[in-house]
Parts: structure tokens; sequence; C-alpha cells
């Protein structure tokens, strides 16, 4: 029988490629858990690791159990979410993921309200600009700017979204503030400067509206949404944001209205197993109360 223990090892150290790193996750000295692995390789008479001076590589067997391990972490995490559902109030353990923008300037002003309302909830923001596997429990549910591409998630949009043209008073005061879109060839714009994705595809939109000035714009490109919204409240130049933004930093003074950008859907999305979950019906509620209070366009 496989000792239960040392597949947790295991999996840890499968996730982190390094015993080192596996050690400092699981509270365990790096010694601690080279032994355990030895001993489980020695248990099922297996390589499971190629050991490399740069890190560790799975073993096509390791391969094999790695995808065991993964199954059942899912599994146990699955059952412990829904033993917490049966409390009277929420609790427990509740991942959140979203973009790397939206979860630093707006979501992440907002949750020491939720921890207030449910204290027993325990939070964990994970904010990236890639899809974590809902299905795997990478996270538990997930604020995102596209539909998701998985099969098998629950969505809800939350909220439509649109983008304008934003500019900080210390900009406006040295450069002035344009009026029309042909005025644009006088000033510097901030654009996203890598390959658009899914989730940023909107975001040079300013740049194309742009092309109708008489000159090109002096143009700068950070590789963030994020990065945009700091460079634009910093004086850099005028940026397309998403209006959330100006939520966060009233002091943004949007300009040119003649010239709105595209319109997107955030969508809340978690999946079928924690349908009943509280601690989703919670958030998810306590969500749509904060964007009622800001006054976002709803749907």
């Amino acid at each position: 029988m496989m000792d239960w223990d040392k597949l947790r090892i295991f999996h840890a150290v499968a996730k982190a490629g390094s015993f080192t790193h596996a050690g400092e996750t699981l509270s365990l000295s790096q010694s601690a858990v080279s032994r355990q692995i030895s001993a489980l390789e020695e248990d099922l008479g297996v390589p499971l690791f190629h050991r490399h001076a740069r890190g560790l590589i799975l073993t096509e067997q390791g391969e094999l159990l790695n995808r065991t391990a993964n199954d059942v972490a899912s599994r146990l995490n699955q059952t412990t979410a829904q033993m917490s559902d049966f409390a009277d109030s929420p609790q427990g353990p509740l991942r959140i993921t979203a973009t790397v923008a939206f979860g630093s300037v707006w979501l992440t002003t907002r949750i020491h309200r939720f921890l207030k309302q449910y204290p027993e909830i325990e939070v964990s923001l994970i904010l990236a600009d890639t899809e974590l596997d809902l299905a795997m429990r990478e996270a538990d549910l997930a604020i995102r700017m596209a539909p998701p591409s998985q099969p098998d998630l629950i969505r809800r949009r939350l909220l439509s979204m649109q983008y304008h043209v934003y500019a900080a008073p210390s900009y406006i005061e040295e450069y002035g503030e344009p009026k029309t879109v042909q005025d644009l060839h006088n000033h510097r714009i901030v654009v996203y400067g890598e390959r658009p994705s899914r989730y940023t595809a909107n975001l040079n939109w300013l740049l194309e509206a742009s092309k109708e000035a008489d000159e090109k714009p002096s143009v700068l490109r950070v590789n963030s949404a994020y990065g945009i919204f700091r460079g634009v409240q910093s004086g850099l130049g005028l940026g397309g944001l998403p209006d959330y933004f100006a939520i966060s930093a009233p002091e943004l003074v949007r300009v040119l209205d003649d010239l709105p950008g595209p319109e997107y859907d955030i969508f809340f999305v978690y999946p079928e197993e924690l349908r009943h979950s509280k601690r989703i019906g919670v958030f998810r509620d306590f969500l749509i109360e904060e964007i009622n209070k800001d006054g976002l366009n709803t749907v």
C-alpha cells in the first residue's frame, strides 16, 4: 500500500521542481524531503526523478504517478471545500484568481470589507494574466475579462465595462488637453507593448484610433495593463483604460469623450462541483454589491 504522506511530499516536489523549494512549502528540511523521495522510489522500485544540477525532471514513471497525485489532491480539495460548506456560516479557504490589473486596482482594495463580513473565510488572491485551471482546483473561482475557454465551468457576467481615454492632471497641465483625435499627434500615449492575448486584445485601441491623426503621436509601450494605468497616473502620457481604473483613481481626468473605446464583459467563473458552495455564493453577492456601490454598468 502506498504511503500517502510520501505521495504528498512527491506531489510537492514535482510541482516545485526541487527538494529545497518543496521543503520550504512543506516546512521540512531539504534532506528530509530527499529521504522521503528516495524511500518512495525504493518502495516502488522505479526512479521518479532525473537529478540535474538545475533541478529535477520527472521520469516517465514519475509523470504517471504525478497525474494520479494531481487527481488525488484535486479530490481532497473538493471534499474539504464541500465539508466546509456544511457549516452554518461560510468558512474555510477561498482561492480567487483575477487579472493583475483588475485584482491590483479594484479587487484588493475591497477584500477587507468582505473579510469583515465573513471572518471565517480564508481568502487567497492569485493575480495572473493567464488562465488557471479551475477544474484542477488551481483556484476556486476566477474573475475573467473574457468567457472561460474550459468546458464544464459555471459563468456569470458581472458587468459590462467600457474603455475611455484618461490623463493625469499633471499631464494636462504640461501638455494640454486633446480635444479631437487629430490633436493626438501633439501628445504621448501609453500602449500595451507585447503581443495581445485574449485578455489584452483591447488594450491598444487608442493606438489604432490615433492613426486618424495627421502625424503619429509619441508612443510609450508598457507590457502590462497595470503598468499602463500607473504610467497614466504618474503623468507619463494619455492612456485608454477601463472605467474601473478611474473609480480607484478619481484624480484621473477623462478626455476625448467623443472617442469611447471598446466594451467588454467581466465574468465570475467557478467549477460545477462548487455550485452550492456558500463561500462562492457570498463572495459573488459581495462583488455585485460593490459593483452597484460604484455605479458600474451591471448586466
